[in-house]
């Protein structure tokens, strides 16, 4: 499995992670074997929130990392938190520790490779995040921090008072859902594209050293776009023509197209399916050319002006 270096750290990270929101749907022993195949495949950052399976996500992962044996510095345990499910958004102080605390009861471990900030809360007083974030590193319990479908002036706000480096951005991106790419390419237009939602996210990530993490990224606004959803037949025919060229599965294009940008944007793949899981690993092997990269981009409905 390629790596990537992880925002302005050392660390290196695969270029594809898994996202563990559905874990809670295996039982003990798929859950392990599940594990088990990830590394197998080189995919060692194991991506998790506070809220996935209230919690239970956490707590079998643990588990199964026990049951393998794996030695802790073997793996990548990322989690997220400041969602109280369908009451609010919470980056206080107290709320931040507490879910920590949490979340490292869950995992059975002393400390998080990365914390995320889950989504923006818009009553954050950046200053209790800062003595959060100062509290965590210097207890250990948490070695570098990101957010999470942040624009650039809410990471600015952030940075105003936290010290700490903002190393990584988790943000929705497939081949459909890509508008942080199509404000770029159809600036100065009147075109749906060129829509400025999210501040010139993708530039100003790798203007900074923040590693963007790609969630969702077989889905559109439509649902998954891959093979079964008809609103999509260019998309679905061209990755089936490079599907053809590469022996590999539309779902591994799909993945490798995210992989060509030279933002080194790592993918977050949160399929509880085996067979699925090793053909997305399989897009770390494939580099589409230019060409390529446009033309699913075009047949996606994007326009070039």
């Amino acid at each position: 499995m390629k790596t990537i270096k992880f925002g302005s750290t050392d660390l290196q990270v695969p270029v594809i992670g898994l996202g563990c929101m559905r874990l809670s749907n295996l039982d003990e022993n798929a859950t392990t074997y599940y594990i088990q195949q990830c590394l197998d495949l080189g995919i060692n950052l194991f991506d998790h929130a506070d809220i996935y399976g209230g919690g239970e996500c956490e707590s079998r992962f643990a588990r199964a990392i026990k049951a393998l044996s794996i030695p802790r510095e073997k793996i990548i345990i990322q989690s997220k938190c400041g969602i109280v499910p369908g009451k609010m958004y919470d980056f206080s102080y107290d709320y931040i520790i507490k879910s920590v605390d949490g979340i490292l009861k869950r995992l059975n471990t002393d400390y998080l490779d990365i914390l995320l900030l889950h989504r923006p809360d818009a009553l954050v007083e950046p200053e209790e995040v800062a003595a959060a974030f100062d509290k965590l590193e210097s207890s250990g319990k948490v070695r570098y921090f990101g957010v999470s479908n942040h624009k650039p002036s809410q990471i600015e706000l952030l940075k105003k008072y936290v010290k700490q480096d903002i190393q990584a951005n988790q943000m929705q991106l497939s081949i459909p859902f890509s508008s942080m790419i199509s404000t770029g390419l159809e600036a100065n237009m009147m075109t749906d594209g060129a829509v400025n939602r999210d501040g010139d996210v993708l530039d100003y990530c790798r203007l900074n050293n923040i590693t963007v993490q790609a969630w969702s990224p077989f889905q559109s606004t439509n649902g998954v776009f891959v093979d079964s959803n008809e609103k999509f037949p260019d998309l679905n025919w061209t990755l089936g023509e490079l599907s053809a060229k590469y022996n590999a599965s539309k779902t591994t294009i799909a993945a490798a197209w995210i992989l060509r940008h030279p933002a080194k944007i790592q993918t977050i793949a949160g399929t509880i399916n085996s067979q699925r899981l090793s053909e997305i690993a399989k897009a770390a092997e494939i580099n589409l050319t230019r060409e390529e990269w446009y033309k699913l981009y075009l047949s996606a409905g994007h326009i070039l002006p």
